[in-house]
């Protein structure tokens, strides 16, 4: 990203600003930003408005920030609260406080330690998650590693390596009381699939473990398949 020419934005206090070509925005205080931005680094640590489309290489939100077109980011980290209207589109992206978006999401590594909440499809090369999520689309990963603590839902899940379990922490365990570990999708399909506390209608790959506390209703399986005597599966069946 050419930064030649570019000043600096900061807002410290009430502030607004039509957007435009910038290395740097800082927003602090309340600010808001009413056209399409394109910047560096991008850091909402206030309560940030930016009503266009985002371009920049690093962006992150420490504090409250809205976002009514699409962000393509690099790298976006949101320790605070993020809602993003439309899609996101990054090099790697890590939730640890709460990220809503609204379209899709598109990146190579995703890192939920908050909660996140798409709204279509949410594709990655690596998809982990040690908290609660919502999919309202296919979570399509080539890895996906998935530890919970709370409700995890998705339309569909795809990928090569599947991974579900409920968080072993001391801290997962004393929140089981409040939140209950559970995933909940239609279909789960991939090359190796491990699942305990899932609720899916279908699961379907080469290599297949059901763990314990999970309902399915079909297991379709080319290699291998072993359940859980913990686990209640309807139908089970070598293709």
């Amino acid at each position: 990203m050419d930064t030649k020419s570019r000043g600096d934005l900061v807002i410290n206090g009430f502030g607004a600003s039509n957007g435009g070509q910038f290395r740097v925005v800082t927003i602090n205080g309340r600010g808001t930003i009413n056209s399409d931005l394109e910047c560096v680094d991008l850091d909402c640590n206030g309560s940030g408005i930016i009503n266009g489309n985002v371009v920049s290489e690093k962006t992150k939100v420490n504090g409250h920030g809205r976002f009514r077109g699409n962000i393509d980011s690099q790298f976006i980290t949101v320790d605070g609260s993020a809602r993003i209207d439309k899609n996101l589109s990054a090099e790697k992206v890590k939730v640890n406080g709460k990220a809503t978006v609204g379209g899709r999401v598109k990146c190579e590594e995703i890192k939920i330690h908050g909660t996140l909440t798409v709204g279509e499809d949410c594709e990655a090369e690596i998809f982990k998650a040690e908290s609660q999520f919502s999919i309202g689309g296919l979570l399509n990963a080539d890895q996906i590693n998935i530890k919970m603590f709370g409700e995890c839902k998705a339309k569909e899940i795809g990928g090569q390596t599947i991974v579900v379990k409920a968080k072993g922490s001391l801290i997962g365990n004393l929140l089981k009381s409040f939140f209950k570990p559970q995933l909940e999708t239609e279909l789960i399909e991939g090359d190796k699939i491990e699942v305990e506390n899932t609720i899916a209608k279908i699961v379907r790959g080469n290599q297949v473990a059901i763990g314990p506390n999970c309902q399915i209703g079909l297991v379709e399986y080319t290699e291998e398949c072993s359940i859980d005597k913990k686990a209640v599966v309807a139908e089970n069946r070598k293709v």
